[in-house]
């Protein structure tokens, strides 16, 4: 079996972030979150202090099918289709290091060929395939917009500008079709080269051991062998919440799986956060939410979130840390009342899903110029 080492932040100009030691230990439950929230809140006045990211650019990637009664915690209220589709958008980041060091950060870029071999999916198709006019509900669910290395191109980029990849969490990716592989994957003629040069891959040290060893609740959402043959230098792990330079930060926010993280980034309009413990503001924001039953779920429950439940690994600190990414992210400037809070991927906004369709929705981030060669 390979072993993964962890990298001293140091190396690659990071560094830990002290405001959370601790938080996920404290005791009892009410207590913990009353922690979380209050380090959130420290940190985020030290954060938006060091500065901001140079550039930040999101590109649409793929729409995929998803259960309504996953994405809300079974709180929708009313008869609808049973899938709604969710758009996965890749967000290149560029930033100065600890050490001053030009940086290239790329989150999400999902490979939809590899996506489709998590089982929920490969078995998703085998069932559609079944139905009659499968074919039509594939083409209601399913649509695809760009690859990634594709956006690198749009934007002005080539592979070598890219220094790191993560995503939140491994559901539904495959890192070789990212990282390269020395094996060949089936139905391949050859074993798969980087995607994007010599970028190495941040990964929470417990998300990759869950890739390593899955428990039969988890296996569904991961690609079963995605390690194969993939070089185990090119991972970056970590353990808690680390930031990488001015303005851009990975925090833990374990729950939806043991090792999510989001990316924290502070611009020119202030915080935002990533992540898909969510995949509406309607989950960060329910007490807004236009959808029917999500206010309902908020005011029953006396909960301030509804998680994307598709797997509760522990829901209790999916809600801590959703309140987390809340208390970090800024109030957005073309309408106050909602979070800068841009899921990973992100509930279509089409009415062919009404009225499971987002109340708000900000469509992608950009800010700055994304520019080549900057290293």
């Amino acid at each position: 079996m390979a072993t993964y080492r962890t990298d001293h932040l140091t190396g690659i100009g990071a560094r830990a972030i002290p405001e959370f030691d601790g938080v996920h230990d404290v005791w009892p439950r009410g207590e913990r979150l009353r922690a979380v929230r209050e380090a959130a809140a420290a940190y985020k006045e030290r954060f938006k202090a060091q500065g901001q990211v140079r550039a930040v650019k999101s590109v649409d990637i793929a729409a995929a099918p998803y259960p309504v009664k996953y994405a809300f915690h079974d709180a929708v209220s009313v008869p609808t289709l049973p899938l709604i589709s969710m758009i996965n958008r890749m967000v290149v980041v560029q930033y100065d290091d600890f050490d001053g060091r030009a940086r290239t950060l790329v989150f999400e870029p999902t490979v939809p060929d590899g996506s489709a071999e998590a089982p929920f999916y490969r078995n998703l198709r085998k069932m559609t395939a079944k139905v009659p006019g499968g074919k039509v509900i594939e083409r209601t669910v399913l649509r695809y917009y760009a690859e990634p290395g594709d956006v690198l191109h749009g934007l002005g980029l080539a592979p070598d500008d890219i220094d790191f990849c993560t995503f939140d969490h491994l559901h539904v990716q495959d890192p070789r079709m990212i990282l390269g592989s020395t094996e060949t994957i089936e139905g391949e003629a050859a074993p798969r080269k980087p995607l994007f040069g010599g970028a190495r891959m941040l990964v929470h040290s417990r998300e990759l051991a869950t890739l390593r060893s899955l428990h039969p609740m988890q296996w569904a959402w991961y690609v079963d062998g995605g390690l194969g043959g993939v070089d185990p230098d090119k991972f970056v792990t970590f353990d808690s919440d680390i930031e990488l330079g001015p303005g851009v930060a990975l925090l833990w926010t374990p729950g939806h799986t043991d090792g999510n993280h989001s990316l924290v980034l502070n611009t020119p309009d202030g915080v935002w956060v990533s992540s898909e413990n969510g995949i509406s503001l309607d989950n960060w924001q329910p007490e807004l939410s236009r959808i029917p039953g999500v206010r309902r779920y908020h005011e029953n429950f006396g909960r301030e979130i509804c998680p994307n439940a598709n797997t509760l690994e522990d829901s209790l600190d999916q809600y801590d840390s959703m309140v987390k990414e809340k208390t970090l992210a800024d109030r957005c400037t073309a309408d106050p009342r909602w979070l800068q809070i841009l899921p990973s991927t992100e509930l279509a906004p089409w009415k062919r899903f009404w009225p499971v369709v987002p109340t708000y929705a900000h469509g992608g981030i950009s800010y700055g110029e994304t520019k080549g060669g900057r290293r």
